[in-house]
């Protein structure tokens, strides 16, 4: 326990002061097309920082769905790297980081270089994925509006959770799969190879993502090897629905 105090500290010294309401924030979207229709704008929050943010908790907190050592390796490796090569990216792209938003950056993201594009999806995914995660709760589920749309639009909360999983299961190689919603309040299930997400210009399906799933090999292969559904099943326990729930509320209202 001890060192998971000291790594903590070493958190906020390397990563900044920012509270924990500003590692909360929801991003505003710029309009994004959406199939036929587009992905909302949203009202709250000041967007996603470009510099990575302090976990709101310590390494083991989401045992045993999620290792110690594995939520280690995963942030101050993985998830910082993306974050130093955005900043590079930045840098030699000359982009004006108060002038545009990092949800602005990926919805205009095929005008700036694959560096830049692997990094600002990589860095925008995983300070999404922190927030989404909290200590495990079997049987954990969404309630109130948000379970209501979830039910409306894949007739019930078992049918999206096998269509999430399969989405997700099903990803060949790398990527992530998405929760994603449009103007319309309609939700999809979609996924995105490598460190893409529906918010990016290039994306297949795009939208606005109410919840992702990190589905590389280095966010479960230390504990689970190439068990991947078995990570999938153990995630679903560690949602944070609140914080969901939350970033959804404006869309679907």
């Amino acid at each position: 326990m001890a060192n998971n105090t000291n790594n903590r500290r070493e958190f906020l010294k390397t990563t900044g002061k920012a509270g924990l309401a500003a590692a909360l924030s929801l991003p505003v979207l710029d309009t994004l097309a959406f199939g036929c229709n587009q992905a909302p704008a949203v009202k709250a929050g000041a967007g996603t920082p470009y510099e990575q943010q302090p976990l709101p908790y310590a390494y083991n907190a989401l045992e045993p769905a999620i290792d110690a050592q594995t939520m280690e390796i995963h942030y101050t490796k993985h998830a910082a790297t993306y974050a130093k090569n955005l900043a590079d990216a930045v840098t030699a792209e000359k982009v004006d980081k108060n002038a545009t938003s990092l949800e602005t950056l990926l919805a205009g993201i095929s005008k700036y270089s694959p560096k830049m594009r692997n990094n600002a999806g990589g860095h925008y995914n995983h300070e999404l994925f922190w927030k989404t995660l909290k200590a495990p709760v079997d049987g954990a589920r969404p309630t109130g509006k948000l379970l209501a749309a979830i039910e409306k639009d894949f007739n019930s909360f078992d049918a999206f959770k096998t269509q999430f999983t399969d989405a997700a299961k099903n990803r060949f190689g790398s990527g992530w799969a998405w929760l994603i919603a449009g103007n319309d309040k309609k939700l999809a299930i979609v996924s995105t190879p490598n460190q893409d997400n529906p918010l990016m210009d290039i994306a297949e399906a795009k939208g606005f993502p109410v919840l992702g799933l990190d589905v590389w090999e280095h966010a479960y292969y230390l504990k689970y090897q190439n068990r991947r559904p078995d990570y999938i099943t153990a995630w679903w326990n560690a949602i944070n629905w609140d914080f969901v729930q939350k970033r959804a509320a404006d869309i679907i209202g």
